[in-house]
């Protein structure tokens, strides 16, 4: 029996195909500017995860007001709300001032 010659369709010569598959698609919730300001936050407390840790106004400024965005800025106080209301943080009378209240 004659074996066929096998026909290549790939004109690159590689074995397999070049194409990238997209990154899986993260649902709208995940996306919201409120809940990527609430992760900032909490990335930050998680770096001190000691309840008590007081993250000051500096640090508020410094580790998350310089790296919003407009979107995210608008939500900014929404976001401290929900982890207040959550329990995660105590905001002090300054209204800059927060305290972590339980362990992340």
């Amino acid at each position: 029996m004659k074996s066929s010659p096998k026909k290549s369709f790939n004109t690159t010569g590689s074995p397999h195909n070049n194409k990238r598959k997209a990154p899986p698609r993260k649902n709208a919730a995940e996306l919201s500017p409120k809940n990527e300001v609430k992760e900032m936050f909490i990335k930050h407390f998680k770096k001190n995860n000691n309840v008590g840790y007081v993250m000051s106004k500096q640090d508020v400024v410094r580790n998350i007001l310089t790296q919003l965005n407009a979107k995210q800025e608008d939500a900014l106080q929404e976001a401290l709300l929900e982890l207040k209301d959550a329990g995660w943080i105590e905001i002090k009378e300054d209204g800059v001032t927060l305290v972590l209240t339980q362990k992340i």
